[in-house]
């Protein structure tokens, strides 16, 4: 009877995770499967699969339903990412509605057995005092949460939690694996931290084409102005447009930005508007927002992404920083589909 006791509360075993309006409850595998195959894992963004891919290791194989220069906002699953969700051991979502349209088929594939986790529960659990609430997001939380290393860190605790409740026989492996990384994005948060301090603080304002950089300038003490709210499924106005002109005129910054997954016509309404009022506005480079760089590339990393970011945006706004970046692997100014022409820009930096 104790052994069927015991078996019986070893099969209890569960995680609970709160946030997006979900509950997940997971079940170990057994440690016979994980023992020969690693725990099938399919995630949402590439931002999301470079955590869990760093925890998991050798444990875990990791597939991403969204590349490089996808929008999360406006990401539709088709019915292969239907078929992976489902024959999926466990699902990560960055969360806080960043995958809007996703949230059906999220909650549709939750079992018992297999967990969906937002990796921001994280932070919704231990602090939601942090987390940014912008009036135009319909109540809801700011989502960019990885534009802040220190908290995009903070997820991995989550990842680890949830992969050792699955696969308990390898948990000091994905224990060992968390520490490592953290100690890898500190230093990171860091080099940010130091490249943004050295831009003069009259320039010290990124202009992009939505808000996506909220925590990223209140973590590095940068204003942040965008022609977009948080969602890109949100449409920019005329008057959001002349703001940003306004603005612009009067503050005569050396560069604002466009951004890999965001169309550039808006960012291209706001350069028109500035030039027809007498200022010439630069593109100081094209950022990662909601989706890293190519896979295979260093940008394609999240530490090239964030990397990428912080030295395009201080050595065009008058900072210090390392031509080749944090790391010394930058692969140098993107090309920026077609910006290059045209008569709205005076130079590229």
């Amino acid at each position: 009877m104790f052994r069927q006791l015991s078996v019986g509360l070893c099969c209890s075993m569960t995680l609970f995770v709160v946030g997006c309006g979900s509950k997940s409850v997971g079940v170990p595998a057994s440690s016979t499967e994980n023992s020969i195959k690693p725990l099938r894992i399919v995630v949402t963004t590439g931002m999301v699969a470079d955590l869990v891919r760093h925890v998991a290791g050798e444990h875990g194989e990791v597939t991403a339903l969204m590349g490089s220069g996808v929008d999360p906002h406006l990401f539709k699953t088709t019915r292969n990412d239907i078929k992976r969700l489902q024959e999926a051991q466990i699902v990560f979502y960055s969360g806080l509605m960043l995958e809007g349209r996703m949230q059906d088929a999220l909650r549709q594939v939750n079992r018992p057995n297999r967990p969906v986790v937002a990796v921001t529960d994280q932070l919704v659990r231990s602090d939601k005092t942090y987390l940014r609430s912008p009036p135009e997001f319909e109540g809801h939380y700011d989502p960019h949460v990885w534009m802040d290393v220190s908290a995009w860190s903070q997820c991995l605790d989550i990842i680890t939690e949830t992969l050792s409740a699955q696969d308990p026989a390898h948990t000091d492996d994905y224990q060992r694996n968390t520490v490592a990384y953290k100690t890898e994005l500190a230093a990171l948060h860091d080099y940010v931290c130091d490249v943004i301090k050295s831009i003069p603080a009259s320039q010290r304002v990124l202009v992009t084409a939505h808000d996506a950089f909220g925590y990223f300038g209140r973590t590095y003490g940068i204003d942040v102005r965008s022609v977009q709210g948080v969602t890109t499924e949100s449409e920019a106005g005329v008057s959001d447009v002349n703001r940003l002109v306004d603005f612009l005129v009067e503050r005569k910054l050396p560069a604002i930005f466009v951004e890999s997954s965001v169309n550039e016509k808006n960012i291209l309404a706001v350069i028109e508007g500035a030039t027809a009022r007498g200022v010439t506005v630069n593109v100081g480079g094209e950022l990662f927002s909601d989706a890293m760089g190519p896979e295979g590339r260093y940008e394609g990393t999240y530490i090239g992404m964030i990397d990428h970011n912080a030295t395009q945006i201080a050595r065009a706004l008058g900072g210090t920083a390392p031509e080749k970046g944090f790391h010394g692997q930058l692969a140098g100014q993107r090309a920026m589909r077609g910006l290059q022409s045209g008569p709205y820009l005076a130079s590229i930096h």
